[in-house]
C-alpha cells in the first residue's frame, strides 16, 4: 500500500495558491489514472486506485496545512503503512519555479505541512519538492505562498504536473531516482530530436553508422542510380572533345 499525499489548504479561496501545488499534483495523478471518485475520510479527501499493480491511496488533507499530519497519520494507522510508504508532494520555496527534487527524510525546512507530518509520523517519509521560488524576504513569504500563481506560470506548471502523472507508477515501484530522471527528461525543450538513450535515438544512430561498402538495411531507401544516358560535363572533357561538342551543339 502506498499513500500519495498532496499538501495544500481546502476551499475555493486557496485552489490556485502557490501553497496548493501539492493538491494540484495529486489531482493530476487522479485524472491520469483510473482512480475512484474523491470522497471524504481520515479528515481528508481520498481516492483509491492502483499504480503499476500497487494499491494506492491519494490524499488531500482537509485539516489546513498546519495540521496535515493528523490526516496522514490517521490513514497510515488504518492501512498500517510505514513512513517509507508515504510520498508527500509539497511546495518548495528554496527551488526556482518549475524545478523539483525527490528525497527521503530530512528536516521540514520551515514548511508547516511537513512540520506537522513529522510531528505525527517521524521524518522518514518520502517527499517530492515542487519549486515555487522565493519572494526574496522572509516577511513576504506568508503572503507569497497564499497568493495565486500568475497566468504565465501555467507554462511550466502544466508540463511539470503532467510529466509527474505520466511517471507516477515509478514512485509506486519505489524507483524515486528513475522517476526524477524521467520527469527531468520530459521537461527538456523539444528540438525535434529523440531523447538520448531512447529506442528511436538508438535506431537513428544505427542507421547513420552504416560502414562504407555495406548494403543499406532492409526497408531503407536505395540511393538514386545515375542515369546511364547522362552526358558528362564539358568541364570533365578534353579540349579537342570540348571544341567538337561546341561546333556540333546546334545539330541533331
Amino acid at each position: 500500500m502506498l499513500i500519495l499525499v498532496g499538501l495544500g489548504n481546502p476551499g475555493s479561496a486557496y485552489v490556485k495558491n502557490r501553497h496548493n501545488i501539492g493538491f494540484m499534483a495529486v489531482d493530476a495523478i487522479h485524472g491520469h489514472f483510473r482512480f475512484a471518485p474523491w470522497r471524504q475520510k481520515f479528515q481528508a479527501e481520498i481516492a483509491e486506485g492502483s499504480l503499476g499493480g500497487e494499491r494506492v491511496l491519494l490524499m488531500k488533507p482537509l485539516t489546513y496545512m498546519n495540521e496535515s499530519g493528523r490526516a496522514v497519520a490517521e490513514a497510515a494507522r488504518f492501512y498500517k503503512v510505514e513512513p517509507g510508504g508515504i510520498v508527500v508532494f509539497h511546495d518548495e520555496l528554496d527551488l526556482p519555479p518549475g524545478k523539483f527534487r525527490v528525497k527521503t527524510g530530512g528536516g521540514h525546512g520551515g514548511h508547516n505541512g511537513l512540520r506537522s507530518i513529522t510531528q505525527h509520523m517521524g521524518d522518514a517519509y518520502r517527499r517530492v519538492r515542487l519549486g515555487i521560488g522565493h519572494p526574496g524576504a522572509k516577511e513576504l513569504v506568508h503572503g507569497y505562498v497564499l497568493h495565486d500563481f500568475a497566468k504565465a506560470d501555467q507554462a511550466w506548471i502544466d508540463p511539470l504536473l503532467a510529466a509527474m502523472a505520466d511517471n507516477a507508477e515509478l514512485l509506486a515501484d519505489g524507483k524515486d531516482a528513475t522517476f526524477a530522471n524521467r520527469v527531468h527528461l520530459a521537461l527538456q525543450p523539444d528540438d525535434g530530436k529523440p531523447a538520448r538513450g531512447s529506442k528511436k535515438a538508438d535506431a537513428a544512430v544505427k542507421d547513420a553508422e552504416v560502414a562504407p561498402g555495406t548494403k543499406p538495411a532492409a526497408g531503407s531507401a536505395p540511393a538514386a542510380k545515375k542515369d546511364a544516358a547522362e552526358p558528362t560535363s564539358t568541364a570533365a572533357q578534353g579540349p579537342l572533345a570540348a571544341g567538337l561538342a561546341k561546333l556540333f551543339s546546334g545539330r541533331r
